[in-house]
Formats: structure tokens, sequence, C-alpha cells
């Protein structure tokens, strides 16, 4: 898998996640239906972004971050560190 194929449509590093190649093979390669979606689903961003609007990432789309971005923060991070890690997301997808 090369590099642009870890950087899930959200603009996540899956090849920085603790849980890449030990419980997840990336968002890509799982058409979204990763660890933390409800079985058999793909994950609502990744639905919304490629199965919703045809888009290839998020970056495309003129709402990011938008309120599905938004909402998905991890509990573990307080609003400081999830925002930033929104920004470098979206720096990532839009470059």
């Amino acid at each position: 898998m090369n590099q642009n194929e870890l950087i899930s449509c959200c603009g996540s590093d899956c090849g920085a996640c603790y849980c890449y190649g030990k419980m997840c093979k990336g968002c890509s390669a799982l058409s979204g239906k990763v660890f933390h979606a409800p079985e058999g689903k793909a994950c609502p961003i990744y639905d919304c972004c490629r199965n919703q609007n045809g888009f290839y990432s998020c970056g495309e789309c003129e709402k990011l971050p938008c309120d599905l971005i938004l909402g998905t923060r991890d509990p573990s991070l307080s609003e400081e560190e999830f925002m930033k890690t929104v920004n470098d997301r979206v720096k990532r997808l839009r470059g």
C-alpha cells in the first residue's frame, strides 16, 4: 500500500494509528468498514464522503471540517488537542 492509500478520506494517517496492522488495515483498504464503525457498515464519514457524495476525500467538500468530522471527537483528547487533529487533517487533505 502506498503512502496516499494510508491517508483516509477524512485525512487521518492510518499508518500512524496504533490500530493499523493490528486490528485495522486502514480505511481505504476496508472501504470504511473499520473497527470503530458499526459492524458491517462503513464509518459515517467514509459513507458521506465516498458513498453519498462520490468524493475521493473530504478535501473536495466545501463544508470541511463539517459537523460529522467535528462530532467524532476522541474522548481521550482535550478540545484543544482534538481541534489540532482536525486542523492537521484539513491541511493534509487540502495541502
